[in-house]
């Protein structure tokens, strides 16, 4: 008896998840840039160093995770830039249990929104037709 490994091909991103892959690849972005942009002014309060250095990681594995999902379609590398966009979203949720500047609770709240929606993107599969049976 023989046995025949079939190594496994994955499919090209669909257009729903290249969508989701470009969302992805900005937040990453955005996110470590968030590091190394200007700092917060004195007096005002603003996220703790830690969370904009842990920011700038998750945003380098995001975006090179990024990348490789969309070169090879690799559903490992999609799960990786899934779950750096996650832990970088979750870092900014205690921003709306503190008291800090309206315009920075609003940036952590879409920045969640649209971490959501990359990852629902991400994650989305071609659609096809139904197939109908007499």
């Amino acid at each position: 008896m023989s046995t025949m490994t079939v190594p496994t091909v994955s499919a090209p991103p669909s257009g729903r998840q290249r969508t989701g892959l470009v969302l992805a690849a900005l937040l990453s972005v955005a996110s470590f840039g968030s590091a190394f942009g200007p700092s917060t002014p004195e007096g005002e309060v603003g996220p703790p160093p830690v969370v904009l250095w842990a920011g700038a990681v998750l945003g380098v594995v995001g975006f090179v995770a990024v990348i490789l999902a969309w070169r090879s379609g690799s559903r490992g590398a999609l799960r990786v830039a899934a779950g750096a966009l996650i832990i970088s979203a979750l870092t900014s949720v205690p921003a709306f249990f503190v008291d800090i500047p309206v315009l920075l609770k609003t940036f952590a709240a879409v920045s969640v929104l649209l971490t959501v929606a990359a990852v629902v993107l991400m994650f989305s599969s071609a659609r096809r037709p139904a197939s109908v049976t007499d």
